[in-house]
């Protein structure tokens, strides 16, 4: 049994019931929600004060999971992504089943595969894709560590996973996001 095994089962607790979590990722502190609960992700924008509609991303356990939400799936994305060398969240056309505020009306999304340890266990445990936004005000600078995320932030969520014992820690640099398309890797949205 792993280290973390409090802090999965609390947020599985609030995922099955729609709430938000505030957890680390192998990039940065995350704002999360089930990724197929319209309501979850709409309480999450509101928590942020973006607007509707705003992209994020989602983050999967597997492969397969992938295969299930994108419809234009060219599976040659998976031998490219098995060739970085860092976090790399790769927009999806054609997605389906995923809460249509993530999607808006192109039906894209950034999706990665997540290496993180408390990540990867969540997520299967979960059996579902997690959102995973930045966890700051819209419009303020991305919290490069816990410490500097908004009080506002901390008090809004349902649960916030414990500092310690997390095995691999967040880097505080965002995922590369790219698109891909016919088969090739299409624009750097950012690095």
């Amino acid at each position: 049994m792993n280290n973390f095994e409090n802090d999965i089962t609390k947020c599985l607790e609030v995922l099955n019931n729609g709430g938000l979590v505030l957890y680390p990722t192998e990039t940065i502190w995350a704002l999360g929600c089930d990724a197929t609960n319209e309501l979850a992700v709409i309480k999450l924008t509101k928590l942020k004060a973006q607007p509707v509609n705003t992209k994020m991303i989602v983050l999967v356990a597997t492969e397969r999971t992938i295969m299930r939400h994108a419809t234009q799936l060219d599976l040659g994305v998976f031998d490219y992504l098995d060739t970085c060398s860092s976090p790399t969240t790769i927009i999806y056309n054609g997605v389906i089943d995923l809460a249509s505020s993530l999607l808006g009306e192109d039906n894209k999304v950034g999706m990665r595969i997540t290496n993180h340890l408390f990540c990867k266990h969540l997520i299967k445990r979960f059996q579902k894709p997690v959102v995973s936004t930045c966890a700051n005000i819209y419009g303020t600078p991305i919290p490069q560590n816990f410490n500097e995320i908004n009080p506002q932030i901390i008090n809004g969520v349902d649960y916030t996973v414990s500092q310690e014992n997390l095995g691999i820690s967040s880097t505080g640099k965002s995922s590369t996001i790219i698109t891909w398309e016919k088969g090739e890797k299409g624009i750097v949205v950012r690095e």
